[in-house]
Formats: C-alpha cells, sequence, structure tokens
C-alpha cells in the first residue's frame, strides 16, 4: 500500500504496541508519522531482489539485518 493509505488504514499507537511486542524500540514525533512508515507499506524485499536478479540489474552477495532506523 502506498503511505497515504497506511495513514488512513494504520492506527499509530497499535503500531507501535505490536512492535513494542515485538522486542523494536519506537521513538517518533507522532503516531500519524510511525503509522506512514508501517512496514506493510513497503514492498516485501525477498520479493525486489528477486525481480531485480531476474532482470539481470544485480546479483546477490549478502543478506543484512537493520539493527536501527533513523527518519529525518
Amino acid at each position: 500500500m502506498s503511505r497515504h493509505e497506511a495513514v488512513r488504514r494504520v492506527r499509530g499507537g497499535a503500531l507501535r504496541d505490536d512492535l513494542e511486542a515485538h522486542g523494536i524500540a519506537v521513538r517518533g514525533t507522532s503516531l500519524k508519522g510511525l503509522a506512514e512508515e508501517a512496514p506493510s507499506a513497503y514492498k516485501d524485499v525477498t520479493d525486489v531482489v528477486d525481480a531485480s536478479v531476474g532482470a539481470g540489474l544485480c546479483r546477490r552477495v549478502a543478506r543484512l539485518v537493520p539493527l536501527g532506523v533513523v527518519k529525518g
């Protein structure tokens, strides 16, 4: 879904509670801003990588795990 759609569909407080229940610390200036960045607003990275490799645009060299995200 788009970020605009995420703001309409996702409740920032519920998303914060869900992320924190999974051990993800969330600090933001607004719940609307958090809803805009909901994980469901992004494409699945595996699908994007598979499509890119399949199109010959790149090759896989590593799988990374994020330790933190800063927006702003």
